[in-house]
């Protein structure tokens, strides 16, 4: 533990005990969902796809890592380790948050959610990564539309017909 700074009556990060740090929480909230995927994949009673793999596979594999992650996170900060200042010769720290960025993301993720069963896991998505590309900053729209058709399409087919998840069809249901 530091002692604070005589020069300027500052107290260093390293005064303020581990277990009242930001990163202490940030730790064991990453522990907690860790926790939190396990124990809600448990309960998922599906058959194994054509490949071996369940609907449980990757959930298992996330929450597994996620408590991995979050151990070794806690550990660190109890150990005394802390975040490190935003060191970038493009990065701007002073700057104020991007408000209206995480506004459009929030708003999108929102219509995804409410109009994911209506309109069909394919046509969603593809209204999802399209927004997200545009709230993100993309400047060809007709790229940034293509690519979020194609990734709707796979992730759709990669769900389905790999893994056996079954995914809303909605409007384009006998189609795919």
């Amino acid at each position: 533990m530091s002692t604070p700074d005589e020069r300027d009556g500052v107290v260093t990060r390293d005064a303020v005990p581990a277990w009242r740090r930001p990163e202490l929480g940030l730790a064991l909230t990453v522990l907690g969902l860790g926790v939190f995927v396990i124990v809600g994949t448990a309960g998922v009673t599906a058959a194994a796809s054509t490949l071996g793999l369940g609907p449980r596979f990757f959930p298992l594999l996330v929450g597994s890592a996620m408590i991995l992650i979050g151990v070794c996170y806690v550990l660190d900060v109890l150990r005394g380790g802390h975040g490190d200042p935003e060191e970038s010769e493009d990065v701007d720290a002073a700057a104020p948050a991007d408000w209206r960025g995480v506004g459009l993301v929030s708003v999108i993720f929102l219509l995804f959610a409410g109009l994911l069963d209506l309109l069909g896991w394919v046509v969603a998505a593809a209204l999802l990564f399209f927004g997200l590309a545009l709230a993100l900053g993309a400047r060809e729209r007709l790229r940034a539309a293509a690519v979020a058709v194609v990734l709707s399409v796979a992730t759709y087919l990669a769900f389905v017909k790999g893994l056996g998840v079954t995914l809303p069809a909605g409007l384009l249901d006998g189609v795919i």
